[in-house]
């Protein structure tokens, strides 16, 4: 699988180049990362609609969309899959092959604060 999303990366990279016209990777790239962006969620969020519906077939190729997606958002950041592979390695090491670290640790709860009291209302002398 690294090996296909490799040589995808590799051919989407060589698109940033070339000329809108010539493709629909290079009319992604020259899009931006917002259009990209928003075509990697609508992606996922296919994904995501045919796994509700037990659409096995269109999970499989909405996944495809996704990781193609992806792949071209990554070339428009900067981000190169053995940058990913090495991450999840990493993970890998430390949690297991099935786990994701959490995006940061939990905040320590602090107990509440004491109420103050306030002073006692001042009695009227009369």
């Amino acid at each position: 699988m690294a090996d296909s999303i490799d040589r995808l990366y590799r051919a989407v990279s060589a698109a940033a180049d070339a000329k809108p016209s010539s493709s629909r990777t290079a009319r992604l790239l020259h899009s931006g990362r917002a259009k990209i962006a928003k075509k990697v969620a609508e992606e996922a969020a296919e994904v995501i609609i045919e796994a509700m519906d037990q659409h096995h077939d269109n999970v499989v190729r909405e996944s495809a969309d996704l990781v193609y997606n992806l792949t071209v958002l990554w070339a428009a950041v900067g981000v190169k899959p053995a940058e990913v592979w090495k991450e999840m390695q990493r993970r890998e090491r430390l949690y297991g092959i099935a786990e994701k670290l959490a995006k940061r640790p939990p905040k320590a709860r602090r107990p509440p604060k004491a109420r103050r009291k306030s002073p006692p209302a001042a009695r009227e002398r009369g």
